[in-house]
């Protein structure tokens, strides 16, 4: 596939899976033996991102993501994105809180034949985890 083609499906799994958390857009852009290097176990990371569609369905709303920089080089692309949320449910063990939040993140996905086989995720969890409890 093109470094285009791996682009806009970058972007299509940014809206329709963190945005929209629409699990079934999962199954279409991710690929069976998927790998999410960000998550403690590597088990059905394809399952895994299904569910956690509907646990971020419940906890989040007003979901934003805003693709700062995206960079492709063969099968690779790296997106620098700002992600906004209203927290509404309990989200990282956190009860709901009703605040917003606004972080950096930096993800770097793997592409074969237009689906997403690999993922790696960065950002800072004490930010999110502020702005959250109010500190």
């Amino acid at each position: 596939m093109s470094t285009e083609t791996n682009k806009d499906t970058v972007r299509r799994f940014i809206d329709q899976v963190y945005v929209r958390l629409d699990a079934n857009a999962v199954d279409e852009l991710v690929t069976d033996d998927f790998r999410d290097a960000s998550w403690p176990t590597a088990d059905d990371a394809k399952g895994q991102l299904r569910d956690a569609t509907g646990r971020m369905r419940a906890a989040l709303d007003d979901i934003e993501f805003v693709i700062d920089d995206l960079v492709a080089e063969g099968d690779l692309v790296a997106v620098r994105l700002t992600a906004r949320a209203r927290q509404v449910g309990e989200f990282m063990g956190i009860p709901a809180s009703g605040r917003s939040y606004e972080i950096a993140e930096m993800h770097m996905f793997r592409l074969r034949d237009a689906q997403i086989v690999e993922h790696w995720h960065e950002f800072n969890p004490m930010a999110l985890m502020q702005q959250l409890k109010g500190d």
